[in-house]
């Protein structure tokens, strides 16, 4: 993947607590995805598509898939960068991440989650909303 296709790459940096790990203190696979979303939040809130005048007020946006490659483990108090980026958003909003462990240099995890948008009454739209689509390429 080149470094075009990460378009808005955000990243977030947060240290594993010890109520994410188990007995061998190794992170459940579940709270990928709870690192994902912190990532993801950060990324939505840069380009205004959070909560507000588009994202809540006009239309909503619905995971419709999600997916996590792990690649090695993370420990309790390893410290980590997650990045998220667009991958595509014409008609769905695809957004991408990646886990990096900071303490030892590794790449632990891919992920991505797919986004749908719906009108508020909860429709499934076929094309992301332009008031969206202008927003990211902004």
């Amino acid at each position: 993947m080149t470094e075009k296709s990460h378009l808005h790459k955000t990243q977030v940096e947060l240290e594993i607590p010890f109520h994410d790990v188990d007995l061998q203190r190794v992170v459940w696979h579940g709270h990928y995805y709870k690192y994902f979303e912190m990532a993801r939040t950060k990324l939505l809130r840069s380009l205004d598509l959070d909560a507000g005048e588009i994202i809540g007020e006009r239309y909503q946006l619905m995971v419709s898939e999600s997916s996590c490659r792990h690649i090695h483990s993370l420990g309790y108090g390893d410290r980590i960068e997650v990045a998220a980026w667009i991958h595509d958003f014409e008609n769905r909003l695809c957004i991408e991440f990646e886990i990096l462990n900071l303490s030892s240099g590794r790449r632990c995890a891919r992920g991505r989650t797919v986004l749908v948008s719906l009108d508020l009454e909860g429709r499934l739209l076929l094309k992301t909303p332009r008031a969206i689509r202008d927003q990211i390429r902004v």
